[in-house]
């Protein structure tokens, strides 16, 4: 196994408790999700086998060659694949593969992207967790539903009989300052406070957000699922081109 792996998992755990534990939570009411992109199977591997259990991909093209890789190099002692995260921004082209290798989708923005994963994933006689992507950044490249418009795409959710709404996700606007997310974090956490009911019945309760430079304060902001890539899995590769 890859020590440095293991090691920068267990210390993004350790300060995950820490985090947790100034703000009066559980460690355990937080899921991490380790983002893998540009980063090979066998590390991967070596982060499940050190019990990380929820990876996060988010280039398709990546993730139809990695997942089925990560799937038989664990295959082969026995061990269980970890649950898939869809973290990158989905076109709707892309449904159909999409619903076929991941369990939760974190990046819904529109009620046409939501409807057609619906259709993709009822084709296949499955669920699929996933999560509405807020825009409180202002930044003209990142996806998301405007706040505003929340309600509405909670509303349309109701027509998708194989899509179960959870939680919300945002990225806040890269900065070198760790509190600089943390009005947008405390926002997101509003948003889900006032959210209307789901159309078929409960409520979405989690929240995800914070990544390797701020998933401490994502957490005291209420975070219940954060996506740490370098943290763990150390600088990432050059993308192929």
């Amino acid at each position: 196994m890859s020590e440095g792996v293991a090691e920068r998992l267990a210390a993004v755990r350790a300060r995950i408790a820490r985090a947790a534990e100034r703000a009066g939570r559980r460690a355990d009411a937080v899921t991490l999700v380790g983002v893998a992109k540009l980063h090979p199977a066998a590390d991967v591997a070596n982060a499940v086998r050190a019990g990380l259990d929820a990876v996060g991909e988010s280039y398709l093209q990546e993730a139809q060659a990695k997942i089925p890789e990560v799937a038989a190099l664990l295959a082969a002692e026995g061990r269980t694949p970890p649950r898939w995260h869809f973290v990158g921004h989905l076109q709707r082209n892309k449904a159909r593969h999409v619903a076929r290798l991941f369990e939760v989708v974190e990046t819904v923005d529109s009620a046409e992207l939501g409807a057609e994963l619906d259709r993709r994933v009822a084709a296949l006689g499955l669920h699929l967790a996933v999560l509405f992507q807020v825009k409180l950044s202002g930044e003209a490249q990142k996806g998301g539903v405007a706040p505003e418009a929340l309600p509405a795409l909670v509303e349309a959710s109701g027509a998708w009989g194989s899509l179960d709404p959870i939680g919300l996700m945002t990225m806040p606007a890269a900065a070198a300052d760790p509190e600089a997310g943390r009005p947008v974090f405390a926002r997101l956490r509003e948003l889900l406070e006032s959210a209307p009911s789901l159309p078929r019945g409960g409520r979405m309760r989690e929240l995800s957000m914070g990544m390797s430079g701020d998933f401490e304060v994502a957490i005291e902001e209420g975070a219940t699922i954060v996506r740490v890539g370098t943290g763990i899995f150390g600088p990432r590769q050059e993308r192929s081109r």
